[in-house]
């Protein structure tokens, strides 16, 4: 009778190891001295049988790996978008275009591990792109990458959060995928420690919202955006307007709710009455209540500004033409309000 294989003669190592709710697999300490050099980079391929009862790791150089990876890339989209087995029809190269990553939107700021994240979204991506879209993988890997990649520096977090932020914003417009909006509101906006990426995740938000109709929620992000504005000092007043200038942009053109009117008059009124001294901010007050076609109310806090005026002041003549303008402006709405 043969005698049974020895595992021992088999095997460098035997041992117990458990996946995380993450999908991370850690390789045990005590053999990773032996295994890898310290701090060095190592790649494994992953081979899984159609049994799917074993994950096999090879190990591979650099160039190994990125000519894999390349090679994959290749794979990718026909894989997910080409004809299936089923005989659905075949995506034409331009919408193939239209869904793919679009990289110089997502990484507006440099950041540390930007390649490594950048390797994890793309493979998020397709994942977004199956049909139906594997969301639990996906998400898996942007939760990987928000736990992964933070650093002890809020500003770098920061960068790393609106990153991703963005890419996620790609993705619910590419693959109609409204609902991960509460998701990035409720997970993502609140971890980013900087007031101006704070501030432009939120105005983000806003833009998608829009597209997608939601009202309500767009109401929720101006509410939020018009608090951090309150939020910088008095001599912050730069950015004040900045942040304002900035709201204007993105609900100039827009069908706008009752309540998100109310807002917006309410806190530029604010500003521009109580709040600033300096006559050069309170005119560009003005200037973006017109641009929001509350002409109304632009007249009124020009008049206002006009008659404060000393007759020596170098902003007489300029506000003077600005209430003529705003006089014979007519009282219509640029936008459907509802």
């Amino acid at each position: 009778m043969k005698d049974e294989p020895n595992s021992e003669k088999q095997y460098y190592y035997e041992g117990i190891v458990k996946k995380t709710k993450m999908g991370s697999i850690t390789i045990p300490k005590e053999i990773r001295e032996d295994l890898f050099e310290k701090e060095a980079e190592v790649y494994f391929k992953l081979l899984i049988p159609l049994d799917k009862k074993k994950l096999i790791l090879q190990v591979l150089s650099k160039e190994e790996a990125d000519e894999f990876l390349q090679k994959s890339k290749k794979l990718k989209p026909e894989k997910i978008l080409g004809v299936s087995k089923k005989g659905k029809k075949a995506i034409s190269p331009s919408m193939k275009a239209k869904l793919e990553p679009a990289w110089s939107t997502y990484f507006t700021y440099d950041f540390e591990n930007q390649a490594k994240v950048k390797a994890i979204l793309e493979s998020a991506f397709y994942k977004f792109a199956e049909n139906p879209p594997n969301l639990e993988d996906a998400m898996g890997r942007i939760k990987y990458v928000l736990v992964s990649y933070l650093t002890s520096i809020k500003t770098e977090n920061a960068k790393l959060y609106f990153a991703v932020e963005k890419f996620l914003l790609d993705v619910v417009e590419k693959f109609n995928l409204p609902n991960l909006l509460d998701w990035i509101f409720e997970k993502m906006i609140p971890n980013i420690e900087s007031k101006f990426l704070y501030e432009l995740g939120l105005l983000e938000l806003i833009e998608c919202s829009i597209k997608f109709e939601r009202w309500e929620k767009v109401e929720l992000y101006i509410f939020y955006v018009l608090k951090n504005i309150d939020s910088y000092s008095a001599s912050e007043s730069y950015n004040i307007m900045n942040s304002f200038k900035q709201l204007v942009k993105k609900l100039k053109w827009v069908k706008r709710t009752e309540k998100i009117d109310v807002l917006l008059k309410e806190k530029l009124l604010e500003y521009g009455q109580k709040v600033f001294d300096d006559i050069d901010y309170k005119i560009q007050i003005v200037e973006f209540l017109e641009d929001l076609n509350y002409i109304e109310l632009a007249y009124k806090l020009a008049k206002e500004i006009q008659l404060s005026l000393p007759q020596d002041s170098p902003r007489v003549e300029l506000v003077r033409k600005l209430v003529k303008r705003l006089h014979i402006t007519p009282i219509t709405e640029k936008k459907q309000t509802f």
